[in-house]
């Protein structure tokens, strides 16, 4: 499917691999801007656009709807120096003013109070974009407006500055708006002890391996990237302040390591973590470190990871005929979605156009486009500070993330809500699946199942990670949670292993004090039947056979309308162990699993697998070592 709206013919000289050139993100950002601004109110203030509501409100969301788009067309005007072919600025200026009146009897545009996060807090989230927005086109709009309407503009954006953020990346929306204020001379104490607190903050939330916990928690997913390192670099690279732009710059160079391997040979990047209909927003970081110097990767891979994200969904249905972001992933997509999404969530979309902060003549431009990391072989990385484990395949460009570390589960939480996350309680996820919606069955998870309850995984554990030449694990531990009881069951506790080589997944588990006569079930990856994809699990111990069974997921995932998932049965009780072999490739000549691994064997804590080919896996479990040696 194409975009509903045009764009340049591609460019296979310059970009072999997705065509794309910087007239192509140009003519995506004027044809997302000018189909958006199709719904907006008469006074320009807000963008009403279709869709279902968030929890926020009809007028939050048409705020949402007017700064995010804005963040793109302030990229893309800043990016090219002030040039406006479509009049954008003239509309965002007489929306400001329209938004931060003092609301009246018959008013319908005035922007909601910036209030703290408790206090349906969204307008404080968009304050942030509002406030970026202006600092990049400051030469063109800001200083261009009446010294009423400024002032009027700084007293609502003010309000992020008197309020308590949500105690995650929102104390960088605060931060932003100070860093803003303090750019167009308009900073006191206030903004300085704003940023002061945020910067403390991310210090804190800093793991190592170029990962922020998104919070005190464990929570690692995309916010990593359009948001804990993008305000910061961003931050610095806008001010000029060297000192500060090397600090989080090195930071963001260390991430995009690992993060460049996280897009697969078609566009996509990982479905994992929340807010994934924001989409190609994925690729921001990959741009920003192009943009600032500060990234491990060639012009030509940083452009080409960035337009393969952008092309990607382009080119899936991501677009209304309308030509808006649909709230979903390809199409609609409800599973996908949060609570706080509403019509205007997906333009944080519109953060993927950092990347026309470089001008015509950078080399992220003008370089030819080179191979992104998965293709051009394969790559095992282990990330020991968040506990996830990456799998990349060249010769199928599917990409696997085992995830034995992020569950975005907040310290006051403890482990005893019952309710399952998809986005964060899945062992694995990839660039071609999605998980299971909730109700039907959990993809690539491990359940105890006692007294006719079925556990969940919420809070995680990791116990380390590693890889060497081709191979890598990652291993964690939790305790199941179960709902409609006592949501513990004392002393039960399962440890994880997993361990990948080539398109293999070997998982290993522990299952400790289950009381007698429980259950234990292990599902693989979730498919569809249209889908060029195969999914396969083998029981290699502790299963009530080797061969999986096939179960219906009938909400599908945000690839295919309808799935199924392997799975595997078997008993536990007392301490337990259970080993079993994965696979998700989409190449079409895979050899079936039983001919991967040749023997298992399981002595008190302690693994061993033989591969195919003589190379030998060794697992312990107490305390957790992964030895593996080739042939």
């Amino acid at each position: 499917m194409s975009a509903p709206f045009e764009l340049p013919a591609e460019d296979r000289r310059s970009s072999p691999r997705t065509g794309y050139t910087r007239a192509h993100w140009e003519a995506v950002a004027d044809g997302l801007l000018t189909s958006a601004w199709r719904w907006s109110t008469p006074g320009c203030a807000l963008l009403d656009l279709p869709g279902r509501p968030s929890r926020s409100g009809v007028r939050s969301d048409g705020l949402e709807g007017y700064a995010r788009t804005f963040l793109a067309a302030a990229f893309r005007i800043a990016g090219s120096g002030g040039d406006d072919p479509h009049g954008l600025l003239e509309r965002y200026a007489g929306g400001l003013a329209a938004g931060t009146r003092t609301p009246g009897r018959d008013d319908t545009e005035s922007w909601p109070l910036i209030l703290g996060h408790e206090a349906q807090g969204q307008p404080m989230v968009e304050s942030a974009s509002v406030a970026l927005g202006l600092r990049l086109t400051a030469p063109w709009l800001w200083r261009r407006l009446d010294p009423g309407v400024q002032d009027r503009a700084e007293e609502w954006l003010r309000g992020s500055l008197r309020h308590t953020p949500a105690p995650n990346n929102w104390y960088l929306f605060p931060y932003t708006v100070a860093g803003f204020l303090e750019s167009v001379g308009r900073g006191d104490a206030g903004t300085a002890a704003a940023r002061q607190r945020a910067l403390e903050l991310l210090e804190g939330w800093y793991r190592g391996d170029g990962w922020y916990a998104d919070g005190d928690g464990r929570a690692f997913d995309h916010y990593n990237g359009w948001a804990l390192h993008l305000y910061p670099v961003l931050d610095a690279h806008l001010a000029g302040d060297a000192e500060a732009l090397a600090h989080h710059g090195a930071r963001l160079r260390t991430h995009l390591a690992g993060l460049a391997l996280m897009f697969g040979g078609d566009g996509a990047p990982l479905h994992f973590g929340r807010s994934l209909t924001y989409r190609f927003a994925a690729s921001a970081a990959v741009s920003l470190g192009a943009v600032t110097g500060h990234t491990p990767l060639t012009p030509g891979a940083s452009r080409r990871i960035a337009s393969g994200s952008l092309r990607h969904f382009l080119d899936r249905g991501a677009l209304t005929a309308d030509g808006l972001l649909s709230l979903g992933w390809y199409g609609p997509h409800e599973a996908s979605l949060q609570c706080y999404s509403g019509p205007a969530s997906p333009y944080w979309a519109s953060k993927a156009f950092t990347a026309l902060l470089a001008p015509a003549d950078h080399a992220f431009w003008t370089a030819t486009e080179d191979p992104a990391p998965v293709e051009e072989s394969d790559h095992v990385l282990a990330l020991p500070a968040p506990g996830l484990l990456v799998q990349a395949t060249r010769s199928d460009g599917v990409v696997r993330l085992h995830n034995h570390g992020s569950d975005h589960v907040r310290p006051h939480e403890g482990e005893s809500a019952a309710d399952d996350d998809p986005h964060y309680g899945r062992q694995a996820y990839s660039t071609r699946t999605g998980p299971t919606a909730p109700g039907n069955v959990a993809d690539n998870h491990l359940s105890v199942e006692t007294g006719g309850r079925r556990s969940v995984r919420r809070r995680i554990h990791p116990l380390g990670a590693g890889h060497g030449d081709g191979w890598g694990w990652a291993a964690s531990w939790h305790r199941p949670v179960f709902a409609g009881g006592p949501p513990m069951v004392p002393g039960l506790r399962v440890e994880s292993v997993t361990v990948v080589r080539g398109r293999h997944e070997l998982r290993a588990h522990r299952v400790v004090g289950a009381p007698k006569g429980s259950r234990v079930t292990h599902t693989g990856w979730a498919t569809g039947p249209e889908e060029s994809l195969t999914s396969a699990l083998r029981g290699l111990h502790g299963w009530d056979g080797p061969e999986a069974d096939p179960v219906r997921a009938p909400q599908g995932t945000a690839w295919t309308r309808w799935a199924q998932v392997p799975r595997l049965t078997g008993a536990c009780g007392g301490t337990s162990v259970h080993v079993a072999l994965a696979c998700l490739t989409a190449d079409a000549d895979t050899a079936p699993l039983p001919e991967a691994v040749d023997e298992v064997r399981v002595t008190g804590g302690a693994v061993e697998a033989v591969w195919a080919d003589g190379a030998r896996t060794r697992i312990t479990f107490e305390p957790v070592e992964v030895r593996h040696t080739e042939r």
